[in-house]
């Protein structure tokens, strides 16, 4: 099958699948006699292993590593659990540190009147953790 036919077929876009070659994540496609790029149930079957890694918010690296561990038929699913549960736990800082955003955000626009003054908090706020510009330094132009 094409480009267009395995991208239908996998869930993955065209210049999605361009790039994984680029980058190495999949091996590059065989070609055509014509040059166009070919491709069989095996690499459908592997684009769509990495649709779902990454629907899942598996990093470039981590789905590389998974699909690495998924294509070796010796490996222990040791290795495969650990990269799961590292990527847990890093979803789970995320999700605190936007927790956090939402409370930070919330508590500001509850003290923001709303109102046709020009006094607000929330830019009160980004202004108080904003560094201030650098001084120019001598001798530069």
């Amino acid at each position: 099958m094409n480009i267009g036919e395995a991208s239908r077929a996998s869930g993955v876009s065209a210049k999605m699948i361009r790039y994984y070659e680029q980058i190495g994540l999949i091996r590059p496609s065989g070609r055509s006699e014509n040059n166009y790029r070919v491709y069989g149930q095996s690499d459908v079957h592997v684009l769509r292993f990495i649709r779902r890694a990454r629907s899942l918010g598996f990093s470039l690296e981590e789905t590389e590593k998974l699909l690495a561990l998924w294509q070796d038929r010796a490996r222990e699913s040791a290795a495969v659990k650990e990269v799961a549960v590292a990527h847990i736990a890093d979803l789970e800082r995320r999700i605190a540190e936007m927790q956090g955003m939402v409370q930070t955000l919330k508590h500001l626009a509850h003290c923001c009147s709303g109102d046709g003054r020009p006094d607000c908090p929330i830019l009160e706020d980004l202004a108080e953790h904003t560094p201030p510009p650098a001084a120019p330094q001598r001798g530069s132009h």
